[in-house]
């Protein structure tokens, strides 16, 4: 296990009708008047905004309102967000959504305090001040409710981004489990996908000794995969909601990455597709991780057959590992199948002719230097063999 530091401070409210405690969580972290950031749509159909406007007015906490987040959040609003916090004085954002709301109100929030243009914060992945934040969870999948992350997609160019930094963890997080019964089931199927690929990139590492943070990313995936069924046969199942609400903050807060390096390939291939084709992330990353786990399985088969057999009950084939391996990758790839996922590029709405352009994005894009780096190295050939496995 590697050397190192964990800083988790957000504070968590779990449980039904926590919404109802915003006005005084908000007043415990210094809000005294707040940009509420959100979607659209389900929030504001199932009164949840008008729920915490309320909760806000009864507090006295004076508020202003910008909705439109979109999933894969685009900078536009950003810049809207920013101008609408300086212009009114804002200190404290509460976004009231899913990931895409919260890593729209993380860029509004470090935009807000940034002498420049906020997408630099993107560019060079540093975020040197930040306005506090809370939110109101309502979709399990990115973990961005406990996480210091915030991806992005510039329009103009279709370019998605992350970055990260602690000033960026949520003060406070409200994740009421009830919040999420009324989702699409393609929604929580991606929103399952996510918290999966957000503990395989961490399990693909090349730390040994680490079986503290296996057995943890183990036992996560195992009760995710465990849960989802159970939801998407019954919505309303309110413990099996909220199994995979907490899941999907353990996946991503980094408590299972600490001490290890980590991958984040599969992200970086399906960041270019949902910023591409604009589709689902979980439903990206489904198509992905089965192509991108059989590229680089071979690059530490033992890591991949240990999987196998832990979470998806694969027998152990001790004369010929890879088998077991990939038999784990296949369990992976039907599960998600199972659960309503695309399987290749057709039905994720992506286009062979685009694989170039999205291989070299991949690479040139970010670092600039040629080369995805994590479990392995891969170059743009590698990463345009991976895109045609996809197919």
């Amino acid at each position: 296990m590697d050397n190192f530091t964990f800083y988790s401070p957000t504070y968590f409210t779990f449980g039904k009708d926590t919404e109802q405690e915003v006005g005084q969580l908000i007043k415990r972290f210094g809000g005294t008047k707040v940009l509420i950031h959100y979607g659209g749509g389900s929030v504001v159909r199932s009164g949840l905004l008008d729920r915490v406007k309320n909760t806000l007015t009864a507090e006295g906490i004076p508020f202003v309102e910008l909705g439109g987040v979109q999933p894969n959040p685009k900078s536009g609003l950003v810049y809207t967000g920013i101008e609408l916090c300086r212009k009114e004085q804002v200190d404290f954002i509460l976004a009231v959504g899913g990931g895409s709301t919260i890593d729209s109100s993380k860029a509004i929030a470090a935009g807000t305090l940034y002498d420049g243009d906020f997408w630099d914060l993107y560019e060079k992945r540093m975020v040197p001040a930040a306005l506090p934040i809370g939110t109101i969870l309502t979709i399990a999948a990115a973990g961005s409710e406990g996480s210091p992350n915030s991806v992005i997609t510039k329009e103009e160019t279709l370019i998605k981004r992350g970055t990260k930094g602690d000033l960026l963890r949520p003060k406070f997080s409200i994740l009421n489990p009830a919040l999420t019964q009324t989702l699409p089931a393609y929604q929580t199927a991606s929103g399952v996908t996510d918290i999966i690929a957000h503990l395989y990139e961490r399990y693909l590492t090349n730390t040994t000794e680490v079986e503290v943070t296996d057995r943890l990313i183990e036992g996560l995936i195992a009760s995710v995969v465990h849960e989802a069924p159970r939801v998407l046969e019954n919505p309303d199942l309110y413990d099996a909601r909220a199994n995979i609400m907490w899941a999907g903050m353990l996946a991503h807060n980094n408590v299972c990455g600490v001490g290890r390096t980590q991958d984040w390939n599969s992200h970086a291939m399906e960041h270019e597709l949902s910023a591409e084709y604009d589709c689902a992330h979980g439903a990206g990353l489904a198509v992905v991780m089965p192509a991108m786990f059989t590229y680089v399985m071979h690059h530490d088969i033992t890591r991949f057959a240990q999987i196998a057999v832990r979470v998806w009950g694969c027998q152990m084939d001790y004369y010929h590992p890879e088998n077991t391996a990939k038999a784990g990758i296949e369990a992976l790839r039907n599960f998600l199948i199972s659960i309503g996922m695309p399987k290749n590029f057709k039905e994720l709405g992506a286009d062979e002719k685009d694989i170039e352009k999205l291989a070299h994005r991949s690479c040139y894009g970010h670092t600039g230097n040629g080369a995805l780096h994590g479990f392995v190295e891969l170059n743009q050939q590698d990463l345009e063999n991976i895109y045609k496995m996809m197919l």
